[in-house]
């Protein structure tokens, strides 16, 4: 029998100081001066509130970025080409090394990325640069001969760029496997206690030999990728089923659209100054046949939508297959289509840190619409569930960014964008929690500790909130000496 005692600790939001006992994993007792006869964690008077889960990751992607050249402050295409050579200046890279960036946003650059580019600046040097939202790869000339291909401009997208991510090479599954890990301690030190992996690969496999190799810091729900959605049928996974300790089958991944920066975000009016709508990448006569085979099969389906074409059609489709089940990112959605989230229950998987970083694209791109953009506030008002998550690493792999920007509606000093999308911090808290908004007896101990009550911080403190301890089924997986 394992067991510890949380000492010194306020549950909840401005609550009462208490001791709670945690027993083979659950906690047992909440109270004031408990017994001393468990291994004692001091919480130093900090808050305890349920453990955060990440509900949208890309597990290996991040892990794998947390390496590659930061691009998030580039402004241009100039820019982005700058920090590179900056970056190689500092650590040269090996003859023949492919050199990787990743985060850039080129949606309001005032130049247009291109090969040549590259090429001037780092003569025969293979570079691939990855957009935040991964649906973007810049390649250098190098960079496509290493991969086989030609290209007029070496900006790839969508499927271009997911099969060229695909071809380069990459590290080897047992260092790609360590670092997964690592990233994974990582997120336990800022409280999070489980994700939803959403790579796309065979995720249960891959985490299945991971956990081969040690306990992991994380709960992991393991997405099914579009392909193998046979794979997983024939294994008899259903979604929620456990796997492993610490492993479930996760829900099935589809994709409606591509992503705003790339402006193939689906949507009811043209792009300005374009003649296009975005990129329909599933159209409705194909998403309900696998939705409704996916959905037969006990495995709930979540959507890719980003555009508000693309929510309408995703939505048209569970109302057609009428199972329940997700639509990720959510972003511009129309009024009307606001109270169907709840009426089919279909969840908003959401990722609210994307706001503050897509506002002036939004602004350019979705000109005369923003005000249906990331509705947070307006969801809830029609009924819908919420579910808080990263897409790292398009976001860090940390929930209080989230939180924050769910918040605050900014991430630096600019005032709010649409803040009657703002929603209030107990709603965020618990949409980043997976619906869990208190600790009580005979609750899992997936649980964190704050130093500070983030009810009693500034709005803008929320994103630094330091975290004393993180327990994952009864063990201690972060404390802060």
């Amino acid at each position: 029998m394992s067991s510890l005692l949380l000492c010194d600790v306020r549950l909840g939001l401005r609550g009462p100081a208490v001791d709670v006992a945690v027993t083979d994993g659950r906690v047992t007792a909440i109270g004031p001066s408990l017994a001393r006869d468990r291994d004692v964690v001091g919480c130093g008077g900090g808050t305890l509130l349920p453990g955060l889960v990440d509900a949208h990751v890309h597990a290996t992607q991040w892990a794998v970025s947390r390496r590659r050249i930061p691009l998030a402050q580039a402004n241009s295409a100039a820019d982005a080409v700058a920090a590179v050579v900056e970056a190689l200046a500092e650590r040269p890279a090996a003859d023949g090394e492919l050199v990787m960036g990743h985060g850039f946003r080129d949606g309001a650059w005032p130049d247009a990325p291109h090969k040549d580019m590259l090429e001037r600046a780092l003569p025969g040097k293979p570079v691939a640069l990855f957009s935040n939202d991964l649906h973007t790869l810049w390649l250098s000339a190098a960079a496509l001969r290493m991969i086989g291909r030609s290209h007029p401009t070496g900006v790839l997208l969508e499927n271009d760029c997911m099969a060229a991510t695909a071809a380069l090479p990459a590290a080897s599954q047992e260092m790609t496997d360590a670092w997964v890990l690592a990233a994974m301690d990582a997120a336990a030190a800022r409280g999070v206690t489980g994700i939803v992996d959403y790579e796309y690969a065979d995720t249960v496999t891959d985490w299945l030999r991971r956990l081969d190799l040690r306990d992991p810091s994380v709960r992991v729900s393991a997405v099914v990728a579009r392909p193998l959605l046979d794979t997983a049928i024939e294994r008899g996974h259903r979604t929620g089923d456990v796997v492993a300790e610490m492993l479930v089958v996760g829900p099935y991944k589809l994709f409606v659209d591509g992503s705003l920066n790339t402006r193939t975000a689906y949507c009811h009016d043209r792009y300005p100054g374009q003649d296009a709508h975005g990129l329909l990448e599933l159209p409705f006569d194909e998403l309900v046949p696998l939705m409704a085979k996916a959905s037969g099969n006990g495995i709930s389906p979540a959507v890719h939508a980003i555009g508000d074409h693309a929510n309408t059609i995703a939505l048209d489709a569970f109302a057609e297959v009428g199972c329940a089940g997700r639509i990720e990112h959510a972003q511009l959605v129309r009024p009307e289509d606001l109270p169907r989230f709840a009426e089919l229950g279909v969840v908003a998987g959401v990722q609210p840190a994307h706001q503050p970083d897509d506002r002036d694209v939004a602004d350019q791109h979705w000109s005369g619409r923003t005000a249906d953009a990331f509705p947070y506030a307006a969801l809830l008002a029609a009924g819908a569930t919420l579910e808080i998550g990263s897409d790292a690493p398009v976001s860090p792999l940390d929930p209080w960014d989230g939180i924050a920007s769910a918040v605050t509606r900014t991430d630096d000093t600019r005032p709010p964008w649409h803040p009657e999308q703002a929603i209030p911090l107990t709603v965020a808290l618990a949409a980043a929690s997976k619906g869990r908004s208190e600790v009580r007896v005979g609750d899992v101990a997936d649980l964190m500790v704050v130093a500070v009550d983030p009810s009693a911080v500034a709005p803008h403190e929320l994103r630094e909130i330091p975290v004393t301890a993180t327990i994952l089924a009864g063990r201690v997986t972060h404390l802060t000496s």
